[in-house]
């Protein structure tokens, strides 16, 4: 019996899929948890993957040549 072919990852290369990262302000809050924000990759907008090479070229297709 053969294994399935794994689906092949579209990871971001920006980020390398660590897509959302929390950094401390330093300081603690009056509960006592660590004041955080949270930071998000510009290119994939916070999901740690990019959509495929033919879907991107089809976007811009349609966007640059619009059929009036």
């Amino acid at each position: 019996m053969t294994q399935p072919t794994p689906a092949l990852a579209r990871i971001c290369p920006a980020c390398d899929g660590f897509a959302s990262v929390a950094i401390t302000l330093g300081g603690r809050t009056r509960t006592g948890a660590r004041r955080t924000i949270t930071a998000h990759c510009h290119t994939c907008h916070g999901t740690g993957t990019v959509p495929n090479l033919r879907a991107l070229l089809h976007t811009a297709a349609t966007a640059a040549f619009t059929r009036r």
